[in-house]
């Protein structure tokens, strides 16, 4: 279970990278079409959805490497045992929160879908297509904020970014 855990991150982080490279060519081919006094209808939306993609499906991977940015000043100067008590307590916030993201989210694309919303700009794609990624990537976060609880709950420490460095 854990290798597949552990394979799904990755994977994500991965289409995250891929979707970063997305922005890059979307916006290098506005560019270079005005350069050359083309237009390539939704250049910018595509950006957009490249850079939105990248940003949710990136939350589980950097969430289980340790980068999301935590408060350990609290944590720190507090016994172990209280320490241990309050991160179980925060992840577990984390998780009610994550999956209220997660079924918006899910609820959302569900609804594009449903009512064949587009969007507005002038390339008029089907909502429901570049919302699909911020859907897969917050449900993937809910699992990783669950799976981290639960290792937590289990006595594991958690992870830094230093540890899943070396």
């Amino acid at each position: 279970m854990r290798r597949l855990l552990d394979t799904l991150y990755g994977a994500a982080g991965l289409l995250a990278g891929l979707c970063t490279i997305g922005v890059l060519v979307s916006v290098l081919a506005a560019i270079i079409a005005r350069q050359l006094g083309l237009n390539i209808p939704g250049t910018d939306a595509y950006a957009g959805y490249f850079m939105a993609a990248a940003g949710f499906l990136a939350l589980a991977s950097t969430f289980k490497h340790g980068e999301h940015i935590r408060v350990t000043l609290l944590l720190n100067s507090l016994s172990p045992l209280k320490s241990r008590r309050l991160d179980i307590a925060a992840l577990a916030v984390g998780v009610l929160l994550s999956a209220s993201f997660a079924y918006f989210s899910v609820k959302l694309t569900h609804d594009s879908w449903l009512f064949n919303d587009v969007s507005t700009s002038n390339d008029a794609t089907p909502l429901w297509i570049p919302q699909i990624s911020m859907a897969v990537g917050t449900v993937l976060f809910l699992v990783a904020m669950i799976d981290e609880l639960i290792r937590r709950l289990r006595g594991q420490a958690a992870a830094t970014s230093q540890q899943t460095h070396e």
